[in-house]
């Protein structure tokens, strides 16, 4: 099968090259891949020690060719969204069918491809808040992938949204999403927050932490910045109320709160936000925008055939 590899020689070091044909365990569903996404940090953290023609890739969707052996999840033809730490990149996945659901007919695949780890982060990271209803989020790195997904699910949980961006250009189409406020960073907040999901870590996550009302929350979920974080916690005394800080990570296996956000698209009450598409043949293009901070949202690749 054709797969996007690591080339440290290729341009983004990822190349089209023949890989081996993926394997299932009894567990798994083979899929056939008609569109992936890339998310920031697969891109920007990718270990140096990463082997050359190792597949990666966490999101894709697709349509199963042959059913998991031990009878779970769907026939053969299901249209389905995928998750797992590796192996997205690919023209054939194996997928623990835990980690999948199943796409409704009137959801683009490439749409569902965007949804696993920037959906389902923002969506579990929103519930680790509690409830929100009428109280004030405040959301760093708001025009990502995981911020524009964390807009729209704190707005529909009734919350008042701040989204916070590192410049006017990267705020487009966040009001339309749900933002009621638009800043340039934690420290234009006008008053303090109860709830913060930040995807930028270093100062920026300091300065949100000062800022909670009492009893708040904050979700530490992404580094951006690339910074390290230092919290004066007697600043925080002397500035601010009691409040808590939590490092998310997500919790699998997906697969229902896939089917969940699926539901939500199909609605039309969430947008996938897909900032760039194309053919996986430009991946080192769409890996460049997401590091140079010019795309809005997902990349989505589609899955075309390759020509020698």
């Amino acid at each position: 099968m054709h797969a996007l590899v690591h080339d440290p020689n290729a341009p983004m070091q990822l190349a089209l090259h023949e890989a081996p044909d993926p394997a299932p365990r009894p567990g798994q569903a083979l899929v056939e891949i008609a569109a992936i996404s890339f998310n920031y940090g697969e891109i920007a953290y990718r270990s140096p020690r990463t082997r050359p023609g190792y597949v990666s890739g966490w999101d894709a969707a697709g349509v199963v060719v042959r059913p998991a052996e031990d009878g779970s999840g769907p026939p053969a033809g299901t249209r389905v969204v995928t998750f797992g730490w590796g192996g997205a990149w690919a023209r054939l996945r194996a997928v623990d069918t835990a980690e999948l659901a199943v796409v409704p007919d009137a959801v683009d695949l490439g749409l569902a491809a965007a949804l696993p780890v920037a959906g389902v982060t923002a969506l579990q990271a929103c519930r680790r808040l509690g409830s929100v209803l009428g109280r004030r989020v405040l959301v760093t790195g708001a025009s990502g992938g995981v911020g524009r997904y964390a807009v729209q699910l704190a707005a529909l949980a009734g919350a008042h949204v701040v989204a916070s961006v590192g410049s006017p250009a990267r705020a487009e189409g966040l009001r339309e999403l749900g933002a009621a406020e638009i800043i340039g960073g934690p420290t234009k907040l006008t008053a303090p927050v109860y709830g913060v999901i930040d995807n930028v870590g270093g100062a920026q996550l300091a300065e949100a932490f000062y800022r909670l009302e009492d009893d708040g929350v904050v979700q530490a979920i992404g580094k951006a910045s690339g910074e390290s974080t230092t919290i004066d916690f007697e600043h925080s005394r002397v500035t601010s109320a009691r409040g808590r800080l939590e490092n998310f990570n997500i919790t699998t296996p997906l697969g229902a709160d896939l089917g969940f956000l699926l539901h939500l698209l199909e609605q039309g009450r969430l947008d996938a936000q897909i900032g760039w598409r194309g053919p996986w043949t430009r991946a080192a293009e769409a890996a460049e925008g997401l590091l140079a901070r010019r795309i809005l949202g997902k990349a989505v690749l589609d899955v075309t055939a390759v020509t020698a």
